[in-house]
């Protein structure tokens, strides 16, 4: 049995095959958009990593006398 794929508006599910070619389209668009935002904020996690690992790495590289 196929799992039909449905979009849920303000409560309500509606099943993607039947909504309009228009309707369906911006379900492609926040598709897309979803996956975007979860691309970047992968990406984010990575910058926030990187930045902390370079600001330990200039503690470690400042002398003492000024830490």
């Amino acid at each position: 049995m196929e799992q039909q794929l449905e979009v849920t508006v303000n409560g309500v599910s509606y099943p993607v095959a039947e909504l309009s070619a228009e309707a369906q389209a911006q379900v492609t668009n926040l598709q897309f958009v979803e996956g975007e935002i979860t691309r970047l904020n992968a990406q984010l996690a990575v910058y926030i990593t990187a930045r902390i690992a370079y600001e330990n790495a200039l503690r470690e590289a400042l002398p003492r006398s000024f830490q």
